[in-house]
């Protein structure tokens, strides 16, 4: 997929390294340069200095082809608007905007456009809406620290370790179904077919991880 990020805060430039983390295309739009600078010195991604509801601006972007855009910067108005734009100008079909005002978020997703909060899941929370993730978490903490989750394997994982899938995708495995019944499986235990397994994650990594796990794991050398 190619997201376009208007805002290059704490969100944006967190949402922003994880959808490149799980192999998509991204750009990030800030009025600010020296926001770039939390992206990392190493971000493949393009970014264009501007006002994220400028057609220009959404153009240099590159807004014509993308598949989603995210609307992340401080200002509710900026945001909506930006939103707007990219939904009603240029037709983009996944579009979320960050919305302060939980009265204005009301009146703004009945207008077709997602609002997202500020929660300390935020960053997860668009992932999962930005990339269509339809899986559901299980269980959060009270504090919403952790959740457990299903993962939806890529079939290329079975024969794998429960170490290997731990270690490339960022998950503490807490349990598998396999053949209709529990088991608690260790580091060793391999991953077969039809195995139905559940992670423990932190809760703002639920959408990333969910995306590392249904790609193939990486070739050994």
């Amino acid at each position: 997929m190619y997201v376009v990020i208007m805002g290059c805060g704490r969100v944006g430039s967190s949402l922003a390294r994880a959808l490149i983390r799980v192999g998509h295309e991204v750009t990030v739009i800030d009025r600010d340069p020296s926001s770039f600078l939390r992206l990392g010195t190493d971000f493949p991604g393009r970014q264009v200095v501007g006002v994220g509801f400028d057609r220009d601006v959404l153009t240099r972007a590159g807004i014509e082809r993308a598949d989603a855009f995210a609307a992340v910067s401080s200002g509710d108005n900026s945001n909506i608007i930006s939103a707007r734009v990219a939904r009603e100008m240029f037709g983009v079909e996944r579009v979320v905007a960050r919305i302060y005002d939980a009265k204005r978020a009301a009146v703004y997703e009945r207008l077709g456009i997602p609002t997202i909060a500020t929660v300390p899941w935020t960053t997860d929370r668009f992932l999962r809406t930005l990339i269509a993730d339809t899986s559901t978490t299980t269980w959060r903490d009270p504090t919403g620290t952790v959740a457990v989750t299903q993962l939806a394997l890529h079939e290329e994982w079975s024969g794998r370790t429960v170490r290997d899938l731990e270690r490339a995708v960022g998950v503490r495995v807490a349990f598998v179904l396999r053949f209709g019944r529990g088991l608690l499986p260790d580091t060793k235990t391999i991953v077969q077919a039809d195995d139905v397994v559940y992670v423990a994650v932190p809760s703002g990594s639920v959408g990333e991880a969910v995306a590392m796990a249904a790609k193939p794991p990486a070739s050994e050398d």
